[in-house]
């Protein structure tokens, strides 16, 4: 069942006099009205949030911790309804619904170990004086989540910012809001203190040149695109506001000869195609050894081309719809772009069916350099295969975008190991796997992908001051 959606302020629920339609994006059906925050609302939340981080601010670390394990566990229970509203909302399988809810309530329980951890330390002094660091929350965040994962990227918002004592406005998507309600409704349950965490949606400019100019927030943490987020950055900077950037990424796959060609074929179109592509971190850009070039692509072709299209409830689909109306002319373009460049498509490369945001699984073969996709993001269920003629080459070409996110590789040779880690500008690089990160290791980018950590006991710093205490036992 689809939940009733309201914003969240002050402990409370609330409709307004304004309401967009949340559509699923499978039938093309209204499945949900979301209210819209007015500036008043805007005002009601600010006030609530600086209400909610005094009381927040001065919570025991173990008491925060037991607060948001109640809620984790709430989700958890909860997790066959809430993966439901996820696909209805986005189109996403069933399946990977369902991991998501897990993976939110996983972001939950790493930081609610970790706020009991923000160790300060004492520095050696003279006799008679004592340094020590201290680290303190940093007040009211105002975060912003994407919709290509309705639960786990406002999981990774709210998680930080409570486990360090701090109380949170979240806008989240207005195309998918469930995942956010959910939560809120299992903070609700666990006996979050009104104000610490308030939920809102509405026109996104609207809302962040509301909040982000006031006093009150000190960090604005945004997920979404670089262009977005230069804008929000250079808003904050305007009021000496602290950000945490998580931003666009265009992922390189080094496939080198000495790997299981087979395999990694495999393993690449199926990761490619999970969420339709629709990842920050999704590998696009596939460099693959010459030698085994054509052997890589054949796998990668024929396993796209039989990936299983459909509505996510259906229990055999593997690939959902795109998340709104927007992406499909977008990703034609893109296609289209490269193939007028000389790139083969080898297959899909239009809109799938009739009815529905579907978007056929593409394989892009020999795409040149000046095609659009080689340096725009496409967000969606096209990859780029391309030879190269040496590791030198393929570190090269993963390189030459503005984005450094995330990276992978297929190899097992220590040598090229060694020179990926030191050489491939992601904040994110992995090895023989297509998985980007857990909520145990530091999540972020480089370069235009962003600044600042999510996850890992990195996690926390940003939401965090640190504050040097001098203490001298006579008067100086």
């Amino acid at each position: 069942m689809y939940p009733e959606l309201k914003l969240f302020i002050a402990g409370k629920w609330r409709t307004t006099s304004r309401d967009i339609p949340v559509v699923n994006p499978a039938t093309e059906d209204e499945i949900g009205s979301l209210p819209c925050a007015s500036k008043q609302d805007l005002d009601d939340a600010l006030e609530a949030a600086v209400r909610g981080f005094r009381v927040w601010s001065r919570t025991s670390p173990r008491e925060r911790s037991d607060t948001i394990l109640r809620a984790a566990a709430l989700l958890r229970e909860r997790q066959e309804e809430i993966a439901h509203a996820i696909t209805m909302e986005h189109g996403k399988p069933l399946k990977q619904a369902r991991l998501e809810v897990i993976r939110g309530a996983e972001f939950f329980e790493w930081d609610a170990g970790e706020a009991m951890r923000t160790y300060g330390r004492v520095i050696p002094a003279a006799p008679g004086h004592k340094f020590s660091v201290h680290h303190q929350p940093i007040g009211v965040v105002a975060a912003f989540s994407p919709w290509n994962f309705p639960m786990s990227q406002p999981a990774r918002k709210i998680a930080g910012a409570l486990a360090s004592g701090c109380s949170i406005i979240l806008k989240a998507a207005e195309e998918t809001p469930a995942g956010a309600i959910h939560i809120a409704k299992a903070f609700e349950d666990a006996g979050l203190p009104a104000g610490v965490l308030n939920l809102v949606f509405g026109e996104p400019a609207e809302i962040s040149g509301h909040l982000i100019p006031q006093d009150p927030v000190r960090l604005v943490a945004f997920t979404g695109s670089t262009a977005v987020g230069r804008h929000l950055t250079t808003l904050a900077s305007e009021h000496m506001t602290s950000v945490l950037m998580e931003l666009g990424g265009h992922a390189p796959v080094i496939v080198c000869e000495d790997t299981d060609v087979k395999a990694a074929g495999i393993s690449s179109a199926v990761r490619k195609m999970r969420n339709a592509g629709q990842v920050c971190t999704s590998p696009t850009r596939f460099f693959a050894h010459e030698s085994i070039f054509e052997d890589y692509a054949t796998t990668f072709v024929e396993r796209a081309a039989a990936t299983v299209v459909g509505n996510g409830m259906d229990q055999n689909v593997e690939m959902g719809p795109l998340a709104n109306d927007r992406r499909v002319p977008a990703l034609i373009e893109l296609v289209e772009d490269a193939r007028e460049k000389g790139a083969t498509v080898a297959t899909g490369g239009a809109k799938h069916g009739d009815k529905g945001y579907f978007f056929q699984p593409t394989v892009l073969l020999n795409v040149p350099d000046n095609a659009r996709i080689m340096q725009e993001e496409p967000f969606g269920p096209v990859a780029v295969i391309n030879p190269v003629s040496s590791l030198d080459d393929a570190i090269g070409k993963a390189n030459s975008v503005p984005y450094g996110l995330a990276g992978y590789a297929f190899t097992n040779r220590a040598d090229y190991i060694d020179r990926l880690i030191d050489e491939v500008e992601v904040g994110n690089l992995s090895i023989n796997t297509l998985e980007a990160s857990m909520p145990e290791t530091p999540f972020g980018g480089v370069k235009s992908s962003g600044y600042g950590r999510e996850g890992g006991t990195e996690g926390l710093d940003n939401y965090m001051i640190v504050k040097n205490v001098w203490h001298s036992a006579d008067i100086t």
